[in-house]
């Protein structure tokens, strides 16, 4: 999740596509929140950790 959010930023930013870079933002953002708690041992969608 945390590469796709990258690769859409780096589209978005390149191609001069807002809604892009608006939706690779999120995607980073989510991705960074899950493997946040992922790594500090909760379980994230029924799993011990997310990566």
């Amino acid at each position: 999740m945390i590469a796709l959010g990258i690769i859409l930023l780096v589209i978005g930013l390149v191609a001069g596509i807002s809604i892009l870079w608006t939706i690779g933002v999120i995607l980073l953002v989510v991705g960074a929140i899950l493997w946040i708690l992922g790594s500090v041992g909760r379980s994230v969608g029924g799993r011990k950790h997310y990566w």
